[in-house]
């Protein structure tokens, strides 16, 4: 404890007189440690920190990017918004190890090859984010988090003789397609994510845009240079734990639930042009859920700080005006105009497809399934209403 102290008032001076580094022994090691994926969403994309070991002063400490606060008031807001602060935490290594032992995610180590005062220099620089006035920083997914971080700190500390070599990467991976890596196709976390993402995530991504992932940092350190010499001194496998591939049971899958969608839509459009008539209540709610998720989308694309929901094109089948045509569709008396709303709703859906086709923008595999079932109803419609000849209104 004294030489952990001793430490920190080392620290604290070298911060006050700007002039010094933090001291270590010639016995220190910095690593980075790279952590496998887990359950939640959160954690479905690994994470980066940096070890720091000094047996001489008793250290073994873990600098981590990647900290938030449930218990902020404001905390569900700011995400949404994409204003939430992420900080810079300092943690004992026992503490780090065991919560990913309690996760079931594996832990990776790669001792970097630094000499004493390079050492020192990340440390101070690290120690010195670790200011309350430094520590928070806006999060962004792709951009600044806890693995992006990684890099920036060595670019930062160790100079221009701290270079990367991508020729290991063989092909060069669009930000949807490295998001999808770790994701099951048929999931609400993949369904949701390909919804809520807007077409700025299908440019690819550059080589050093591919560190936002934890493994690509891991991959890129083995293959990065100090002084012309590998950085990487030593790997080892820290927590030996098999990364576990999660299943939902089949009702709970996103597939399940709209392909009952499409099952129901067929049937109830088949029986409804057989006797020439129309289900208010399955054209309510189609257009209020396709209106309530244009407008969610609008909100991400215009109301939020977030890059990565810019341009999103899944507002073309999921109208945000469809939430005020929902409740004209339980009406009796339908407006003559609205004949030409379906036809547009319906060139909509033919648009979607194009910029599908041209991969302007990747959407879920699923959404074939609800731009079908779109499709089935929105011609009925069409069929119905030019039928029954529609008064103006």
């Amino acid at each position: 404890m004294f030489r952990k102290i001793t430490f920190l008032i080392l620290l604290f001076t070298a911060f006050w007189g700007h002039s010094q580094n933090a001291q270590l022994s010639p016995l220190s090691k910095i690593s980075l440690l790279t952590v496998g994926t887990g359950e939640d969403l959160a954690a479905k994309f690994g994470h980066s920190a940096i070890r720091l070991q000094d047996p001489t002063l008793g250290i073994d400490e873990v600098y981590g990017y990647g900290t938030y606060d449930f218990e902020d008031p404001n905390f569900y807001l700011n995400f949404t918004r994409g204003k939430l602060s992420y900080t810079i935490s300092r943690i004992p290594f026992k503490y780090f190890d065991y919560s990913y032992q309690q996760e079931k995610r594996w832990i990776r180590e790669q001792v970097l090859d630094v000499d004493l005062e390079q050492r020192n220099q990340i440390v101070t620089f690290l120690e010195h984010n670790l200011l309350p006035e430094n520590k928070k920083y806006k999060y962004d997914f792709l951009f600044d988090n806890c693995a992006t971080r990684i890099p920036l700190v060595f670019e930062k500390t160790l100079g221009s003789t701290f270079n990367f070599d991508y020729d290991y990467l063989e092909n060069q991976l669009t930000f949807r397609e490295l998001i999808r890596l770790k994701l099951n196709p048929n999931s609400w976390s993949n369904f949701g994510i390909d919804l809520a993402l807007g077409s700025v995530i299908d440019r690819e991504a550059t080589p050093y845009e591919h560190l936002f992932l934890p493994i690509y940092v891991y991959e890129q350190m083995k293959h990065t240079t100090l002084d012309g010499k590998p950085i990487v001194k030593k790997q080892s496998v820290i927590l030996d734990i098999p990364e576990q591939e999660y299943r939902s049971l089949i009702f709970l899958t996103p597939l399940f639930w709209l392909s009952i969608l499409l099952v129901l839509v067929c049937y109830i459009t088949y029986t409804d042009y057989k006797n020439l008539r129309r289900n208010k209540w399955l054209d309510f709610g189609l257009f209020a859920v396709t209106g309530l998720a244009g407008a969610l989308i609008l909100f991400l694309w215009f109301g939020t700080d977030h890059l990565a929901t810019k341009a999103n094109f899944n507002s073309l089948w999921a109208f945000a005006p469809n939430i005020v045509i929902a409740f004209m569709m339980i009406k009796k008396q339908i407006p003559a105009w609205m004949i030409t709303y379906i036809i547009f709703l319906t060139i909509l859906l033919g648009i979607t497809c194009i910029l599908w086709i041209f991969k302007i923008q990747v959407f879920s595999i699923l959404l074939i399934i609800v731009l079908l079932a779109l499709a089935i109803r929105y011609l009925y419609l069409i069929y119905y209403f030019k039928s029954k000849h529609l008064t103006k209104k």
